[in-house]
């Protein structure tokens, strides 16, 4: 299926192109989430009306993503949870206890929007983090998880 790109889409193309892909994927992610639309002559002459005003707000997500990112940038966050006395935590810390943290410190930041590339935290220490505030932005921020007896 043929669709128009109303915003970047992350390994497909940017706002604007013209891209084949799945039927499936186009009907059950892109259209609904109101990241494209079918690529149709009438689509097409309509996005052409609306190209600077979908660019501008565009740029203004962008914008918006880069200021969150450099309050985010080289943050320390701390989590305190239950712990054993070989540091292990009883429970985990996951992307929502991040979250939470983050907007303890007065940053919003969406548990989705968080990556931890090797899952759940068990341990108690200092661990890298990432988080994906637009395609283009990245922030790194570190976690450091506590343990309380």
């Amino acid at each position: 299926m043929q669709v128009i790109l109303m915003e970047k889409v992350v390994n497909l193309g940017s706002l604007g192109d013209v891209v084949k892909v799945k039927d499936g994927y186009a009907r059950n992610f892109l259209i609904p989430h109101g990241k494209a639309k079918r690529a149709t002559a009438a689509n097409l002459k309509e996005f052409e009306g609306r190209r600077a005003e979908l660019e501008k707000k565009a740029a203004e997500i962008l914008t918006a993503a880069q200021e969150r990112a450099t309050r985010l940038e080289g943050l320390v966050v701390q989590v305190t949870r239950k712990a054993g006395v070989d540091g292990r935590l009883f429970g985990s810390v996951t992307n929502a206890d991040i979250s939470e943290a983050l907007e303890a410190q007065g940053i919003k930041v969406p548990k989705a929007e968080i990556r931890m590339p090797q899952g759940p935290l068990k341990h108690v220490g200092e661990f890298p983090m990432t988080a994906q505030l637009h395609s283009d932005v990245v922030a790194n921020f570190t976690v450091t998880v506590l343990g309380e007896q």
